[in-house]
């Protein structure tokens, strides 16, 4: 929920989405002078399909056909791939260890003769770089309260200058996690943090390490459990791939090299960039563009969970087990378990465990049956998962030849297209707001570098000479009030406020104009 022009409006998560999207469209397009309107969006290895949905969906409000939607850690081998394809030869197995914001990502994938083949993935969605800094926020705040008696992790609903106060906090937070990378200690100083205290603390690198070192070692869980899911040995490993900002702390890499037995890390691909750049070979192979280098590339990915509808007894059956390559697509027959049965209702389900109450539903689908004796009627279920990881499903009676098919739309986090509309119209709404900002900021700075201008001429001695005095006083005093004015009001105002003090300032510093046609 935010306040926007004085009223409440609540956005979804999508409606954000999209409007990071619409941004970074702007800033593709001012860089690189054209219209863009086709994307590849990467997300998490363990992002699953209502989630895929809902970030197809966002680039759908942003205006962009979304070309497809690949593994983060995918992206980054791609990236990786590329820079070593050309001087080494073989079969390689590499491993990509992605630790971003909030998410912790893996995937082992096999590189050969440029075929990027995934075999398997693993992650946690709710662990990353946010975490670390709530450890490390949570630590200053306890000093605070003893150095000061007060509390500013109380209720935040109370007081908003406690909101504030954990947002600056924080935002000191994450930059001394990031200076940490790098340096041994590091402080921690912000001024009037809380009720005009400023707050001054020191934190250095083993202090960081054991405030987070259960986290660390949570994020060495899905390199074990990738590794299994692949069947492969950690010594068949040939390269460990670093990406994703918090991979630069020490002691998780510490960690990683220790698990790996001391194998050198490897951090040779710009670990912020590397799954924007695997993103953008993956559109240049969709695209047709790009040299023949990229063309030549070919890529496996895998669905990072296991797919199935419901038994009687609420057990899973598995049609498509979880690390199987995409597209792909599998049946299975099912039939009736009662008599004179008239419908058979299947409930889609992704996830891992064995009942199928503990995994995501995600849909459901019902068949009409011929009414006979159990076990007589015959239905065949399809999964089919595309190449984006996102689901249909077919149910077809094999004796009437009914079918039935779905998309799995999971109604809690799917939009509708009435829905996806709308959110489109917003969009476009806001970004018609920001065009106008864009010019109200322009008319600003207009203002204020003109003034600044008049100044400088005014003070000029050769200027100065041709001037009455009064007429260079009222200058002056103009181009000061203007100056002054703009400093005073941090606001941005109404566009034609901007313009008509131009307007009334150019008049005003004429004759300075004049002079300068006369020196």
């Amino acid at each position: 929920m935010v306040n926007y022009k004085g009223e409440e409006k609540l956005f979804v998560a999508k409606e954000i989405s999209s409007m990071v999207l619409t941004k970074m469209r702007e800033i593709a397009e001012a860089y690189l002078d054209t219209t863009v309107n086709k994307t590849v969006i990467t997300v998490p290895a363990y992002f699953n399909d209502a989630q895929r949905k809902a970030t197809k969906d966002a680039g759908g409000i942003a205006g962009l056909d979304v070309l497809r939607i690949i593994n983060e850690p995918t992206a980054a081998a791609i990236a990786y791939g590329l820079d070593k394809m050309a001087g080494r030869v073989g079969r390689r197995n590499v491993l990509i260890f992605d630790v971003g914001g909030g998410t912790a990502n893996v995937s082992l994938l096999t590189i050969e003769e440029g075929v990027f083949e995934v075999k398997a993935v693993s992650g946690d969605t709710h662990l990353g770089g946010e975490d670390f800094d709530d450890r490390m926020v949570k630590h200053f705040v306890e000093i605070f309260k003893r150095q000061h008696k007060v509390d500013i992790s109380g209720d935040s609903r109370v007081k908003e200058n406690l909101v504030l106060a954990l947002r600056r906090l924080r935002t000191y937070c994450e930059k001394a996690k990031r200076i940490l990378s790098s340096a041994i200690e590091t402080t921690i100083e912000v001024d009037c943090l809380y009720d005009g205290i400023d707050f001054f603390s020191t934190i250095n690198r083993a202090k960081f390490a054991e405030l987070n070192i259960d986290l660390f070692r949570k994020c060495i869980e899905p390199v074990k459990k990738c590794l299994a899911d692949a069947k492969m040995d950690k010594s068949f490993v040939d390269d460990v791939v670093l990406t994703g900002g918090p991979s630069r702390i020490p002691k998780l890499q510490q960690l990683l090299q220790d698990f790996f037995d001391g194998k050198e890390l490897c951090k040779s691909i710009n670990q912020d960039e590397a799954v924007a750049y695997g993103a953008a070979v993956q559109a240049a192979i969709l695209t047709g563009t790009g040299n023949e280098k990229i063309q030549e590339i070919t890529l496996l990915d895998v669905t990072p969970l296991s797919l199935g509808v419901e038994l009687d007894g609420l057990e899973m059956s598995v049609l498509i087990p979880r690390n199987t390559a995409i597209p792909t697509k599998k049946e299975r027959d099912y039939t009736t378990v009662f008599d004179h049965q008239t419908s058979i209702w299947f409930q889609i389900y992704e996830g891992e465990r064995a009942r199928s109450c503990d995994n995501n539903l995600l849909g459901e689908i019902t068949i009409p049956v011929t009414p006979a004796h159990r076990g007589a009627a015959y239905v065949i279920v399809c999964f089919e998962i595309d190449i984006n990881g996102i689901m249909n499903v077919t149910a077809k009676d094999m004796i009437t030849g009914v079918t039935r098919k779905v998309t799995i739309t999971n109604e809690k986090s799917r939009l509708s297209k009435e829905e996806i509309e709308r959110m489109v119209c917003d969009a476009k709404t806001y970004m018609d707001d920001d065009d106008e900002h864009r010019k109200k900021v322009k008319a600003k700075l207009d203002l204020e570098n003109y003034a600044y201008d008049m100044r400088n001429a005014i003070n000029d001695k050769m200027i100065g000479t041709l001037l009455d005095p009064e007429v260079q006083k009222k200058i002056k005093d103009a181009v000061e009030h203007v100056i002054q004015w703009s400093l005073d009001d941090i606001r941005v105002v109404d566009l034609k406020e901007y313009q008509d003090k131009l307007n009334w300032l150019e008049r005003i510093c004429n004759p300075i104009r004049i002079c300068g046609q006369l020196l």
